[in-house]
């Protein structure tokens, strides 16, 4: 599909969300770089498939729980959106290492307190792999060291679609409007993964893609923000539910079949009992439908599209799956940014997009596309328009200086 043939006359239907549900802050927080030769000459990964993905260096938690990582990236845009709950410590620099280096969101401002927790009234987490602890709720976590406040806590799943799933939450929740006596109504959505042996293996139980840990932020607002969402669709896709599952057993118990993830293996013995070119038509026509339907939303086409936020693939899997199918220049994504950073999970879209904000790349009137896809398998899309640049973004003359990197380290 071309850039032509989107959002034009005959597309499938979206309902458009409501012009006031805009966003009010992002953030990102994330831990020091590996570089993909060191995992290379570790021999943690092989040379050939690193050559092909073409990726750099992913970001490696060290002892940081993927909530936590999640919580300080909460309190970052909770400060940036002004909605920051009163007292707290206040988030620092996003990205976890230099804070400045323009490899990720940099110096959380800190600004005045805001009205308080009290103002946010949803709480969204979603994530891909292990919390840190079984049975247990870390939305909760979240809630109660980047919020504070007793507003439902709800966990996400999806897997990698569950920020954009999220989103598609938070939007409804916002569409609902204020309760009686609200002045506004806000949720904040988190992500957070660390993809840590001995249940995963980041270089190679997904090949194609190398995985990064870290935790992303996003806060919505039915009223206040400096960008406002357009359109918005995800699409379902149940037939491929098996892709991911294979032929492996239901388990008693997490990894009771298998000792680490294998997506590929899952993958061959889905495809020796299905016709590959079924597959790739089912998922290429929900993609296609996703797309189509968050850009009639909005009422453009790919071609109004300033910038593009897409999953963290290898430059293989991201030119087949994105790139080449939808007519997408190179330079209009935040490939060069995410090829060092490796793929969130869920968090990707929020990540690339604080990116391209906290850097100063987006001005008003921008038009910015976010795709994502999960196993499911689901796809989703939405269509972002930036109304102006926060204080806290890049080359913007009145920002405030950073706080310390205290937080953040």
């Amino acid at each position: 599909m071309t850039e032509a043939g989107l959002g034009a006359e005959g597309a499938p239907a979206a309902e458009t969300p409501a012009p006031d549900i805009r966003i009010a802050g992002c953030a990102v927080w994330l831990p020091p770089r590996t570089p993909v030769a060191d995992a290379v000459a570790a021999g943690l990964c092989d040379e050939a498939l690193a050559t092909t993905t073409g990726m750099l260096s992913v970001a490696v938690a060290r002892d940081e729980p993927a909530p936590e990582m999640a919580a300080r990236a909460a309190r970052t845009a909770l400060e940036r959106s002004g909605f920051g709950r009163p007292g707290s410590d206040g988030a620092s620099g996003a990205d976890g290492v230099s804070g400045a280096d323009g490899v990720s969101s940099s110096g959380a401002a800190s600004g005045a307190a805001g009205p308080g927790s009290g103002d946010v009234s949803l709480i969204l987490h979603a994530s891909f792999f292990y919390q840190g602890h079984d049975l247990w709720a870390p939305a909760s976590y979240v809630q109660r060291t980047a919020v504070g406040n007793q507003c439902p806590a709800i966990e996400v799943g999806q897997v990698s679609n569950g920020g954009m799933a999220g989103l598609g939450l938070a939007v409804d929740h916002l569409r609902a409007g204020p309760a009686a006596g609200e002045p506004d109504r806000r949720v904040l959505l988190t992500t957070g993964d660390a993809f840590r042996p001995p249940g995963f293996d980041r270089w190679r139980s997904d090949s194609g893609t190398f995985y990064g840990d870290g935790g992303t932020a996003l806060v919505l607002s039915s009223r206040e923000g400096f960008a406002r969402i357009r359109g918005l669709a995800t699409v379902s896709v149940p037939e491929l539910e098996g892709m991911h599952r294979g032929d492996d057993p239901f388990g008693h118990a997490p990894f009771s079949h298998r000792p680490v993830v294998d997506l590929d293996a899952c993958k061959k013995d889905f495809l020796a009992t299905h016709r590959v070119p079924q597959v790739i038509a089912a998922s290429g026509a929900a993609q296609d439908a996703a797309v189509e339907r968050a850009l009639a939303a909005a009422g453009v086409t790919l071609a109004d599209v300033d910038r593009f936020v897409l999953p963290h693939l290898g430059r293989k899997r991201l030119r087949a799956g994105h790139l080449a199918r939808f007519g997408i220049a190179e330079e209009r994504t935040t490939w060069e940014w995410s090829r060092g950073i490796g793929h969130l999970g869920a968090g990707d879209q929020i990540a690339g997009f604080d990116h391209l904000v906290g850097s100063g790349s987006l001005g008003a009137g921008d038009l910015v596309v976010w795709m994502s896809v999960g196993a499911g398998f689901t796809y989703s899309c939405a269509v972002v328009e930036m109304l102006e640049r926060p204080y806290w973004a890049a080359t913007t003359p009145t920002a405030p200086p950073p706080t310390s990197a205290g937080d953040a380290a």
